[in-house]
Parts: C-alpha cells; sequence; structure tokens
C-alpha cells in the first residue's frame, strides 16, 4: 500500500509518499508561498540534493495538484499513476472535543474541522483547504484525518478545565486541548520499543523542542497533562511565542501599545519568545552562537528558556507521582546539546543523571543519561508523518473489509 501524507499549512504544503510494505520514503518535498508572488516546490531527490521549481499556485488546488504532477515526472518522480496512492493521510492541527482519534474523512468530518476554524484559524482553514483540493483532483481516494491534539484527549477534565464560567466551556469549547501529539504519541511509544519496557507501566515526560515546544505527562499510556493549552501559544517560552504569561499583563500592553485583540495575538505569537528577548532571532541555533559572542540577552533568553522547561519537568514529575523516562525530540531537543545539559542540571533529586559524552549526539536514537540514572533520559527523534501514514493504513484496511 502506498500513503501519500499531506501537511497543509496557510501558504504551504509538505508532503511524503511512503511505500507501507517496509515503510520506506518514496518522495518527499514542500510546496510554499501558494497565494502569494514567487511561489514554489522544493523536492527532495533520491540523493539527497533538492530541486527547486516555480510555479503560479493561487490556491492549495494547484499546489496539491503540483505535488501530483512532480510525483508523476519522469526524471523525479516516484509514480507512474495516481492510481498508484492508495489513500492520503492529513495532519490537523485542532480536533477541538468533536474528534479525539484519527478518522476516514466524510462530508460531517470536514464539517466538524470547518466548525473549529475559530479555536485554530490559520492552521485548521489550510487543512481544510488541502482535504478539500485533495477531494476535487482524486475523488475516489479515501483520505484520513490525524488530528494533533488527539493523543491529548485522555486529559482528566481537572486538568484540561480553565478556572473560567463552566458554561464558557459548554458554549464556546474553552479549555485547554495540547497540540503534538503526534509527536508525543510517537516517542512516548517508541522510546518504550527502545527501552523494552511496556508503555502501561513507565511514567514519561516527552519534551518536544522545537521553533514551538511543549512538554506531556504520559502515564502508563495515557497523557494526564500537557502545557499547550486552548492554542499553542501557552507553556514554554517559543521561538516567537511568550509561552504561559498574566492574562492581565496582556489587556496592560493592549492598553499601553493601542493593540487590538488579533494584533495582541499576532504580537504574542510572533514577535514573542526567544525572539522579542533577544531582538536577534527566533532560531535557537542563532541564540547559541550570540551567547558564544557574549550577547547578554542571548544568554538570558537561553536560560529563561531551559528554566521554564526544567519547571515543567518538575511539576509533571510531581502530578504523576514520579518519571521513569524523559524524551527529548524535535528541532531543538535534537539537536540543541548545551539546553539539554542546562535543563537536566541540578535535578539528582528526581534521579536525573545526564552523561555529558552521551549527550554530545544530534538527531540520533540515544540514551543520553548515566548508567546509574534513575531515571532514563533519552532523545528520540520525531516522525509524525509515519504515525499519520499508519493510522491512514490501518483506517483504509478497515474500510476495504
Amino acid at each position: 500500500m502506498k500513503i501519500l501524507v499531506l501537511n497543509c499549512g496557510s501558504s504551504s504544503i509538505k508532503y511524503k509518499l511512503y511505500d507501507m510494505k517496509d515503510e520506506s520514503v518514496l518522495a518527499q518535498g514542500g510546496v510554499e508561498r501558494i497565494g502569494l508572488d514567487e511561489a514554489f516546490i522544493k523536492v527532495k531527490l533520491p540523493n539527497g540534493e533538492k530541486k527547486q521549481i516555480m510555479a503560479d499556485l493561487p490556491t492549495h488546488k494547484e499546489g496539491v495538484a503540483l505535488v501530483f504532477k512532480v510525483l508523476l515526472d519522469s526524471e523525479i518522480g516516484a509514480l507512474k499513476s495516481l492510481d498508484e496512492i492508495d489513500a492520503v493521510g492529513h495532519r490537523v492541527v485542532q480536533g477541538g472535543d468533536l474528534f479525539e482519534k484519527s478518522c476516514i474523512v466524510t462530508k460531517e468530518v470536514e464539517d466538524g474541522i470547518e466548525s473549529l476554524i475559530d479555536l485554530a484559524p490559520v492552521h485548521n482553514a489550510g487543512h481544510l483547504r488541502g482535504l478539500r483540493a485533495v477531494d476535487a483532483l482524486m475523488p475516489h481516494t479515501p483520505q484520513v484525518t490525524v488530528f494533533d491534539n488527539a493523543f491529548h484527549s485522555t486529559m482528566p477534565d481537572y486538568a484540561y478545565l480553565y478556572a473560567v464560567p463552566y458554561d464558557l466551556y459548554k458554549k464556546y469549547h474553552v479549555r485547554r486541548y495540547g497540540f503534538h501529539g503526534t509527536s508525543h504519541r510517537y516517542v512516548s511509544h517508541r522510546v518504550c520499543e527502545m527501552l523494552g519496557v511496556d508503555i502501561k507501566t513507565q511514567k514519561i515526560i516527552t519534551c518536544h523542542i522545537g521553533n514551538g515546544a511543549s512538554v506531556a505527562a504520559v502515564k502508563n499510556g495515557k497523557v494526564i497533562d500537557t502545557s499547550m493549552g486552548l492554542t499553542p501559544l501557552a507553556g514554554l517560552m517559543m521561538g516567537s511565542r511568550s509561552g504561559d504569561i498574566d492574562p492581565s499583563a496582556v489587556t496592560y500592553l493592549m492598553e499601553k501599545l493601542g493593540k487590538q485583540p488579533q494584533e495582541m495575538a499576532d504580537f504574542l505569537n510572533k514577535e514573542s519568545g526567544v525572539l522579542g528577548i533577544t531582538g536577534i532571532s527566533s532560531d535557537m541555533r542563532d541564540i547559541e552562537n550570540a551567547d558564544n559572542e557574549g550577547n547578554k540577552l542571548a544568554h538570558l533568553a537561553l536560560q529563561m528558556y531551559a528554566y521554564r522547561i526544567k519547571k515543567y519537568i518538575g511539576a509533571y514529575a510531581a502530578a504523576m507521582n514520579g518519571v521513569d523516562i524523559i524524551v527529548w525530540t524535535a528541532g531543538v531537543g535534537e539537536n540543541q546539546t548545551g539546553l539539554r545539559w542546562d535543563v537536566c542540571q541540578d535535578m539528582e533529586y528526581l534521579g536525573i543523571k545526564l552523561d555529558k559524552k552521551r549527550n554530545e549526539v544530534r538527531g540520533e536514537e540515544q540514551i543520553l543519561s548515566t548508567d546509574d540514572s534513575k531515571v532514563k533520559v533519552v532523545l528520540v527523534p520525531t516522525d509524525e508523518e509515519i504515525v499519520i501514514a499508519r493510522d491512514t493504513q490501518e483506517l483504509v484496511k478497515d474500510l476495504k473489509k
């Protein structure tokens, strides 16, 4: 079975084509700047090189059509016919409390995703455009949606509710949902495979640390808490997101800066976090370089960043009455060795001891803790796409029965 995985954003489409016989990647790439000037597709070739092709892409329909065209290209493609694609799996950020697991796309599912656009305006609108583009171009090919917050749906109500009038939850679905769930799901299961333990017996803290970042507490295979909230803005300090902030500070700044609600949301999402503190960049590599050159604000940002991750690890260890495994994943978590070291220092009371030499690894599966560390600290590169492909395969198999 061949599965095409799509991740459609507001102006982009990332794709991977899998042969599920051995889960090999047949093709991958991304479309960028849909609806804008100088749109293009970037294709990763089998030899590792990348090829960029410019195109006129007014909508997602043209973007998806370009992906199909590239997949069929005699020189750089991987298919002879689109009929070889058995199903298409989509990442969808916000499933609200309508969708607690992956599902086959129907008109009702599309309507449900559309009804949740207010909770994730940029993301869900883009996902929906991608779904409908595939629908128009390949109407007989089954599609599956895999929801970013679904893995977090096991959170108890006392963890996900905000302390505002309960009617607001019932009327407007105001609650904590959490995100990066597909990544947290993958690495929590994968680390147990690596260590030869049963996830149903483990207390795991998964740290998905990228430009967007979140931490999850996974107890006996189920999420009991996670750092993001109604939107991906809550929780940790991130590349350009503020993370947790006193709501009164938000209204105070709106008044002082003369910002309307959407302008303030953009400010906290796009101009804050590491970028806001340093004024340099939202990329942690740039911040580490600036710190090495003696930039004091870069050093401060790194301290703030690590401190907040440390606090969440401590909180989730308390919530689970201990921790057996801590997992690092995503771009920053997999590659910023200094960050991992700083976070795990002075946590011996929890039984955490990092091995300095082991911690030097980047982007590879590796146990990072010492042999006598009570808590296993492990690097597990995330693979959200394969989770989407596997869910799609399982649901399509059931559909064909």
